[in-house]
């Protein structure tokens, strides 16, 4: 297996662009990724992660479309759907084909268009993720899941709401110094605890929007990174992922995302690191709750601690375990399928150095944690800057 290096990252603003569609967006991301990466023909292949464009956009086939429309007609190109977790699944795809050998310049595309359906279409959409027989076909709608699990751990450990707030004032804080976040502007915990329910107890600031987005990346193998000397290599030091079922009734630990646990758990054993390695850490924020349990299960609190970690000020970019470093998946915005890739490309901001009022000081080495469903897949990645 060779070393794999990120040399371009690309990304379009988050938000309500109604002006592109789904092909525009990707485009846009790929194109000013393998700019970055300081390169001019079409990469090998293409891996095009999506969750929403065949329900949404009334699109599937993604990976031959956007290679056509980028102008790369020709070249291998898939989509990759693991619903929340396609981006880092994707990633994860393109990472293997340099690791192997069997290709060199490989472009990865998160990408998604939410917006131009009314919300009903959405909801019923991102259900998808969750079980349809045992939890979908009862009504139960994703937010509504991810507010069973939030009851149950503010009763099991005693947490009561507000002590949330510190994930979502956070996120936002680190929004306002990112150009492509959907949300750039700091709340309050008064303005947390003021915000309407949506299903108790999740508010509005514990919930992440619906919205558009697309992110790009481009992987080669190190030494062509090291010739290229377009950037400071960013190496992939681990990537995994591990399964859980989807219902909520089936797991074993409710509060355990046992799938969080086990990728984090190998990722750790593939790059020879821990917890205490992690300079950056970019959690699947969707929901607060989510937050919480991600840190817990990826060893950077104990069980039930998760928000202790956030209320002690541990969180921001200057405490011990960063998270959300430009915005997260609130602050910053969640279209769903290419958020691994935005999560990706926010850590290698941070280790390349350019994350400009957010840098964490001294990065060398980050995490994401790209969750689908309510655990179901979890993805996990560990990047490490080289000299």
């Amino acid at each position: 297996m060779r070393d794999v290096c990120v040399i371009g990252i690309g990304q379009t603003p988050i938000g309500e662009l109604w002006d592109m569609s789904l092909r525009d967006l990707a485009a846009k991301a790929l194109r000013d990724a393998m700019k970055d990466a300081g390169l001019d023909g079409p990469p090998e292949a293409l891996f095009v992660a999506n969750m929403l464009a065949p329900r949404l956009s009334n699109q599937a086939h993604l990976g031959a479309l956007i290679a056509d429309f980028t102008g790369w007609r020709g070249i291998e190109a898939v989509t990759v759907e693991a619903a929340c977790a396609s981006g880092g699944a994707a990633f994860q795809q393109a990472y293997r084909a340099v690791a192997s050998g069997l290709m060199d310049v490989v472009a990865v595309c998160g990408v998604e268009k939410m917006t131009d359906a009314t919300t009903s279409p959405v909801t019923s959409a991102l259900a998808t993720a969750a079980d349809a027989d045992f939890e979908g076909a009862h009504g139960a709608s994703f937010v509504a899941l991810n507010a069973l699990v939030m009851q149950r751990y503010m009763y099991e450990y005693r947490v009561p709401h507000e002590s949330f707030a510190p994930f979502s004032i956070n996120a936002h804080q680190n929004a306002i110094n990112n150009p492509n976040a959907m949300f750039r502007r700091a709340i309050n915990e008064q303005i947390y605890k003021n915000a309407p329910v949506i299903a108790d107890p999740i508010n509005l600031y514990d919930s992440s929007p619906i919205c558009d987005g697309a992110a790009a990346m481009v992987l080669c193998p190190l030494e062509m990174a090291r010739e290229l000397n377009q950037h400071v290599p960013v190496r992939v030091l681990a990537s995994v992922t591990a399964t859980d079922c989807l219902d909520l009734a089936g797991r074993h630990d409710l509060l355990g995302l046992e799938a969080a646990r086990g990728s984090a758990k190998k990722a750790y054993e593939k790059s020879g690191l821990s917890p205490q390695d992690i300079d950056v850490f970019e959690v699947h924020d969707a929901f607060s709750i989510m937050a919480a349990l991600s840190l817990e299960a990826a060893g950077f609190a104990e069980r039930g601690k998760g928000t202790s970690l956030a209320l002690d000020g541990e969180i921001t970019p200057q405490g011990k375990v960063p998270i959300s470093t430009m915005g997260g998946l609130k602050g910053r915005g969640h279209p769903v399928g290419a958020t691994g890739v935005y999560e990706l490309v926010d850590v290698v901001t941070q280790l390349r150095g350019e994350a400009a009022a957010n840098q964490v000081p001294n990065a060398e080495v980050g995490m994401s944690q790209n969750i689908g469903g309510t655990g179901a897949t979890v993805v996990t990645h560990i990047l490490q800057r080289l000299s």
